[in-house]
C-alpha cells in the first residue's frame, strides 16, 4: 500500500474522497456497500494492483465523503461515479459493484454504456419491491445508530465475536467504515429501487454477475437475468453469504480476475494520451 494515494474529487456539487493504487494500467473501480466505504476493498486491491490501476471510491455519506442533507437515490450514486470517472479523466474503467455498490454500478452502466468497458455485479441488491420494503421497515438504522454511540475499540470487538475467522486488518477496516457511516446514508433504503430487470437487459458492455451460496440474488433469478441479456455471464461463490468477497476472498478474486483478464489482457491495453 506504500505507493497508494488518496485524493478527493469535487463532482455534483460535493466532494467524493477515493483511494488509488495508480500506474499506466487499465482502471478498475471498486464500490462498496453500504455501512462500509473504498478501502474495505484493500484485500482485492491488493491482489489486482500489480496488473490493475483500482480505484476505490467512498459514496457520499460514507468514508470521507460528503454528508449532504438529501440526495442519496441511486440516481445520485450514479452521478457521483459518472462525475468521477469523468473529472478523473479515465479510459472506460470496468466497475465492480457489490450490494449498493453493484446497484449503482449497473444504473451507469444502462444510463452511459459509452462510458465503460465492462461490469462486474457481486450480488447486487436486486430487491423485490416486497422486501425493498420490508428493508425499509427493519431496524437496521435504528441498530446503526446504537453502534455510532460505540468506540472503535467495542466495534472490533463485536466484530471480532460475530466473525472469529476473519483476518484482524479486515475486521478494524469494516468497523471503522461502519462508524464513519452516517445516518443519512440509510436514505438508500427507500423505495423505490431501480427496475433491474430492464437495467440488466439494457446492458451493453460484457457483463459478470457473481451469486453467493446464500446471497440475495438466488439462482433462479440469475438464469432468469441471463435469459434477459446474453451478454451476461454469472459465476457462484460457494460457502459464502451476501459479503460473498469477505466469506471466501480467494475464491471471489479468482472469479474476477478470470473475468478482467478476458476483458483486458495487459498486452492489448493503450493508455490514453497523456493531456
Amino acid at each position: 500500500m506504500n505507493n497508494w494515494h488518496s485524493a478527493v474529487c469535487e463532482t455534483n456539487g460535493i466532494n467524493i474522497h477515493y483511494t488509488r493504487t495508480g500506474g499506466n494500467k487499465p482502471p478498475l473501480i471498486l464500490l462498496h456497500g453500504l455501512m462500509t466505504n473504498g478501502l474495505c476493498w484493500t484485500g482485492l486491491a491488493r491482489t489486482l494492483a500489480t496488473d490493475y490501476d483500482v480505484i476505490m471510491p467512498d459514496a457520499r455519506g460514507h468514508g470521507e465523503s460528503s454528508a449532504p442533507a438529501y440526495g442519496y437515490r441511486y440516481e445520485d450514486h450514479a452521478n457521483d461515479l459518472s462525475g468521477l470517472i469523468e473529472v478523473l479523466g479515465l479510459s472506460p474503467p470496468v466497475l465492480l459493484g457489490h450490494s449498493m455498490g453493484g446497484m449503482t454500478a449497473g444504473l451507469v452502466t444502462q444510463r452511459q454504456p459509452g462510458l465503460l468497458r465492462g461490469l462486474i455485479l457481486a450480488d447486487p441488491s436486486f430487491l423485490s419491491p416486497t422486501v425493498q420494503r420490508e428493508v425499509r421497515d427493519s431496524n437496521v438504522a435504528d441498530q446503526h445508530r446504537q453502534i455510532l454511540n460505540k468506540t472503535f475499540e467495542d466495534v472490533v470487538a463485536d466484530a471480532r465475536r460475530r466473525h472469529p475467522n476473519r483476518a484482524e486488518e479486515t475486521l478494524e477496516l469494516f468497523s471503522r467504515a461502519r462508524l464513519q457511516t452516517r445516518m443519512s446514508a440509510f436514505d438508500v433504503l427507500t423505495p423505490p429501487n431501480p427496475d433491474f430487470r430492464p437495467l440488466v437487459r439494457d446492458i451493453q458492455v460484457p457483463t459478470l454477475l457473481v451469486i453467493a451460496e446464500k446471497g440475495v440474488i438466488s439462482a433462479t433469478v440469475a438464469e432468469e437475468l441471463q435469459g434477459l441479456n446474453p451478454r451476461l455471464q454469472v459465476e457462484q461463490v460457494p460457502e459464502a453469504g451476501h459479503a460473498l468477497h469477505i466469506d471466501q476472498p480467494e475464491r471471489f478474486a479468482a472469479i474476477v480476475r478470470r473475468f478482467l483478464n478476458s476483458l483486458l489482457p495487459a498486452q492489448k491495453w493503450n493508455a490514453p494520451d497523456p493531456a
